[in-house]
């Protein structure tokens, strides 16, 4: 299958890629993280990005994050460079682990970034409440992270990514280490949460499942070298409750994606 995808224009553009490519230069050669990537995010979308390890998706991540340099081809993050975004705070960054200061409170896990950015404490306080509410985690504030579960810590986590009202939440694999319950119930609040929000959602996973329960649209990748082998539009109504997953539409999402990711396996062999 051909490395390129052709996309329809979106409107209200928040994230474009046009031909990204990124190679690292290694002792053994060359790697080629991503190859020839054309995409387009628009406003309020959730995207998620699925394939196998090795196939570029959070390096794709990183680089609207402005954390990897491209080696050829352009990328605009509401409107500036990803750069230029990261410095205007234009996205939270949410990593698989949830990276919580065990010497701070929950509370003030959520405030450093707000500490950092010289928000006063009035401000401060009503951002951590706002956000605590927002994920399910009200009266928590006081605690620390080894008094909470894996889930309620992930969520402290979105929390801190959320206090400081980016438009943009980039989501690294956030629920990858959690057990199928957990994942189940937190990918609930994400839909429930992106709802209230309207925030647009660039989302990593390795789950065929959770991609197609979250995404409005999902992009399949490839490795070696990573590229864009389908970009699907999911017919699915924003409000999803779990058992959506038995219905048919959802089951010929889901095996769309997995012909998607079994042919860019067969593109390497």
């Amino acid at each position: 299958m051909s490395g390129r995808v052709f996309l329809r224009v979106v409107s209200n553009l928040i994230i474009s890629a046009q031909n990204l490519d990124l190679t690292f230069q290694t002792n053994d050669g060359p790697v080629h993280a991503l190859k020839d990537v054309n995409l387009e995010i628009g406003k309020g979308e959730f995207v998620s990005f699925i394939g196998p390890s090795g196939c570029g998706k959070t390096t794709f991540l990183r680089c609207i994050a402005g954390l990897e340099q491209p080696t050829a081809g352009q990328i605009s993050v509401n409107g500036m460079s990803p750069e230029e975004a990261r410095r205007a705070r234009a996205y939270g960054y949410v990593f698989q682990a949830a990276g919580l200061y065990p010497w701070r409170t929950i509370g003030g896990n959520i405030k450093l970034p707000l500490e950092i950015m010289g928000f006063s404490k009035a401000e401060q306080a009503e951002r951590v409440a706002r956000v605590l509410e927002l994920v399910d985690l009200a009266g928590f504030e006081q605690k620390f992270p080894w008094q909470l579960s894996g889930g309620m810590q992930q969520r402290a986590s979105i929390a801190r990514a959320l206090a400081f009202d980016a438009d943009i939440l980039l989501m690294d694999e956030p629920f990858g280490a959690l057990d199928e319950i957990v994942r189940d119930h937190l990918n609930e609040q994400l839909l429930a949460l992106w709802a209230r929000t309207e925030k647009t959602i660039a989302f990593v996973t390795h789950s065929i499942p959770e991609a197609v329960y979250l995404s409005t649209k999902i992009v399949v990748m490839s490795p070696r070298p990573g590229r864009i082998t389908d970009v699907i539009e999911s017919p699915l109504p924003r409000e999803r409750p779990l058992d959506i997953r038995e219905s048919k539409e959802f089951i010929e999402i889901a095996h769309r994606v997995r012909d998607g990711l079994r042919a860019g396996h067969q593109d390497d062999v």
